[in-house]
């Protein structure tokens, strides 16, 4: 697991544009197109292979936005008016026509009775008896939800290739439908290659360190619904990595590994690649995590990340997530949207690389959104992230005081 990521200048290669880089990706996803249908209840996280249409109406009739009294607006008066109150009617109960000259009880979500044309807040109103006085006579239409306003029956409630989440399922839920068709789990093949990597639980040898890498980049992995075949930590030989490699194409849809993609002399992934199929290894403009390769083993795609910790997590997100989203099937939001805040540093050492800096927003005492950076930059700090929660973007050549605006990427919407 060797390679250099430092931060010194070596001669070389230009360093490509993490823009030109992602869309060479991209424009190289094959979607996995094999479906199957899930339960409702069962489909977070999975990518809507058919379009949901909605069964039924909602509301499926005018109802009750307020605890109040549903009455004929004509029969109010501006001052104070007296009305009998003529039936009680809760949610899940269908009441009767309303009685000119009277108002009827009422509670959130139940049907509005006909002839009545607007329902009082209960505020408002002052029960005496048998009889309701409304204090403030509302508009015609006032606190009534419209059958239909929400959704019409055979409307299109979900398309083709959103990532389900919670509120997605709770809309399909409302509109009755109990199952999902969605394209199947994308297959990642992971391993890890460095003699110098063993497993926790394991005694340390000399020279030895554990391997982190293979927990978080099966977390992400998992983060994003794939289904994950961990092959665990491969040799440095040229001969396991290509035994590795050939058996990591058979079982998966993409192959993941993380070290070896550089040009050292323990560094294998790139030879074995090249020899079963094709590599495009790069130098991108971006800190940390400068070497990427992407190819194909047989007809499999391979992405290779660096092996320090922070590097491989800062270039999976950048680079490997939108396109495994993309091959899961997603449509939209594959890229995420950096939001805006003021930095809390000054940044004073500008450089040709687009920086992803581990950082941490917070809300100061004016409820202004602020980041701040962790103090180290060294990307084998594994703890800068769990301290972080979230990336500043630092943008290449670029100066920064406190207060200036700057970008922010959430591991909220990264890990989701």
């Amino acid at each position: 697991m060797s390679g250099c990521d430092c931060g010194s200048h070596h001669s070389g290669p230009a360093l490509k544009p993490i823009e030109e880089a992602l869309d060479f990706l991209l424009a190289r996803v094959h979607a996995v197109s094999e479906t199957e249908q899930v339960a409702t209840e069962d489909a977070l996280g999975r990518v809507l292979a058919e379009p949901v249409a909605s069964l039924v109406t909602v509301p499926p009739w005018d109802n009750s936005a307020m605890d109040g009294y549903a009455v004929n607006t004509a029969d109010l008066q501006d001052d104070s008016t007296r009305l009998p109150v003529s039936q009680r009617i809760p949610a899940g109960v269908t009441g009767e026509s309303l009685q000119r000259g009277t108002a009827a009880r009422i509670f959130t979500g139940a049907p509005v009775p006909s002839g009545a044309d607007a329902v009082v807040i209960q505020e408002v109103c002052e029960q005496d008896g048998d009889d309701v006085v409304v204090n403030d006579a509302p508009n015609a239409g006032a606190n009534i939800r419209l059958a239909g306003e929400d959704i019409k029956e055979g409307e299109e409630i979900l398309s083709v290739g959103t990532r389900l989440g919670p509120q997605h399922l709770g809309l399909a839920a409302a509109v009755g439908v109990a199952d999902l068709t969605v394209f199947r789990r994308l297959k990642v093949a992971v391993f890890s290659s460095g003699d110098e990597l063993v497993m926790p639980g394991s005694e340390l040898g000399p020279g030895q360190i554990y391997n982190s890498n293979q927990y978080t980049l099966g977390g992400m992995l998992a983060a994003l619904g794939c289904e994950v075949i961990q092959l665990g930590i491969i040799e440095d030989t040229f001969e396991a990595t290509c035994d590795v490699l050939a058996r990591a194409a058979e079982q998966a849809d993409l192959v993941v590994a993380s070290g070896g993609v550089s040009v050292g002399e323990e560094d294998h992934v790139k030879p074995a690649v090249e020899k079963l199929g094709s590599l495009d290894l790069w130098k991108i403009a971006i800190r940390p995590g400068k070497p990427l390769a992407f190819g194909h083993i047989g007809k499999t795609p391979f992405i290779g990340t660096p092996g320090n910790p922070v590097s491989l997590f800062v270039t999976f997100n950048v680079f490997a997530r939108p396109y495994i989203l993309r091959s899961q099937g997603v449509k939209d939001g594959a890229i995420p949207t950096p939001m805006t805040a003021k930095a809390g540093f000054d940044w004073n050492k500008p450089d040709k690389r687009r920086e992803y800096a581990r950082a941490r927003m917070e809300l100061n005492e004016s409820g202004e959104a602020v980041v701040t950076l962790y103090p180290s930059r060294s990307s084998g700090v594994l703890s800068s992230v769990a301290w972080a929660n979230g990336l500043a973007i630092i943008p290449e050549r670029e100066l920064l005081k406190k207060g200036d605006p700057v970008q922010f990427l959430s591991f909220h919407e990264l890990m989701s």
